[in-house]
């Protein structure tokens, strides 16, 4: 009986010193980096989107990554154009169709709010606001030239889309 008590002591102890050692270790406050910025540095997203098309961009070393925010008024166009290193649009607010022209066969893509779209590097497209209201776009080019534009300019026209 007395080796039986010894034994339920000894138990007893060391369950209670684990939850313990539990109870302190829980109470310590961590010293990892802190979950909130400190000091001055302060982040706003400014648009997300889902992406709705295939494939990727490469981003080299040694190039600019430019971002903009763009507002195009209802029935005003981007122009032909295409970007060196390509883009990725996300939608805020309204909607843009996105006339891509590749051959002799245009196609026509309706992008809205809260979705996004990647513009190959050399694709040639024009955006159109066809909705009724403003519409703001965030895009990131990756990949221009140092100091160069993220936009090179499509003159003449590639053809013509039905909608432009």
């Amino acid at each position: 009986m007395k080796r039986l008590w010894k034994r339920i002591t000894r138990l007893a102890l060391m369950t209670l010193g684990l939850a313990g050692l539990f109870v302190a270790v829980s109470a310590v406050p961590g010293t990892a980096t802190p979950v909130d910025p400190v000091g001055s540095f302060r982040s706003v997203i400014q648009a997300r989107g889902t992406n709705t098309t295939p494939g990727t961009i490469p981003i080299s070393q040694g190039l600019d990554i430019v971002v903009a925010r763009n507002e195009v008024d209802p029935g005003g166009t981007s122009g032909w154009h295409s970007h060196p290193g390509g883009a990725i649009v996300v939608i805020q607010q309204g909607e843009i169709t996105f006339f891509s022209w590749v051959g002799n066969h245009c196609t026509a893509t309706r992008y809205t709010a809260g979705q996004s779209f990647v513009e190959h590097a050399s694709e040639v497209g024009n955006g159109k606001n066809t909705g009724s209201t403003l519409t703001v776009l965030f895009v990131t080019f990756p990949g221009v030239p140092v100091g160069g534009s993220p936009r090179t300019d499509v003159v003449p026209a590639p053809g013509t889309c039905p909608g432009l």
